[in-house]
């Protein structure tokens, strides 16, 4: 084999081993999720609520998924923080900051739609359905399952993104 013929051979693996090195990294940035996102609360409703004054949630990509953090004010006006890594491989990472879950797991449904899994201490509590509408412009969160008093919780939060 010519040298220049190796050269090219060599360039071109060189091009197809960092292109799928940095497809995680370009699927999750093109999430239409990533952003950061304001409760609103006249197109929400929790049952049986409370509803928060106020969350805002800001989700960033990273290699494999996505970092959710979300900073608000509950009902009774105590300040509020949950954060996590989310993947959608289905394996469980730890979440901080809820009293209802302790983990989650994802899975990608398609393109603008997510569903995770939330457990407490092992025990599936809650399912979480997140769709991004196609503008781009609002994403709607739907939870389903238990609280952490054992009260059956159906809550859809709509939020817009800034």
């Amino acid at each position: 084999m010519r040298l220049i013929d190796r050269r090219v051979l060599a360039s071109v693996v060189c091009l197809v081993l960092s292109s799928l090195l940095f497809a995680g990294p370009a699927f999750a940035q093109s999430d239409p999720a990533v952003g950061t996102w304001k409760l609103n609360p006249g197109k929400s409703h929790y049952r049986p609520g409370p509803m928060p004054k106020a969350n805002l949630i800001t989700i960033v990509a990273v290699e494999n998924g996505l970092k959710v953090s979300g900073q608000g004010t509950d009902a009774a006006g105590k300040p509020t923080s949950i954060n996590y890594t989310v993947t959608y491989d289905g394996k469980d990472k730890p979440v901080t900051g809820s009293p209802d879950y302790d983990s989650t797991a994802g899975k990608r449904i398609n393109a603008s739609t997510t569903e995770q899994t939330r457990k407490k201490e092992g025990r599936m509590v809650q399912t979480q359905t997140r769709e991004v509408s196609a503008d781009g412009k609002t994403m709607t969160i739907t939870t389903k399952g238990k609280d952490v008093h054992g009260t059956t919780i159906l809550n859809v939060a709509v939020f817009e993104k800034q």
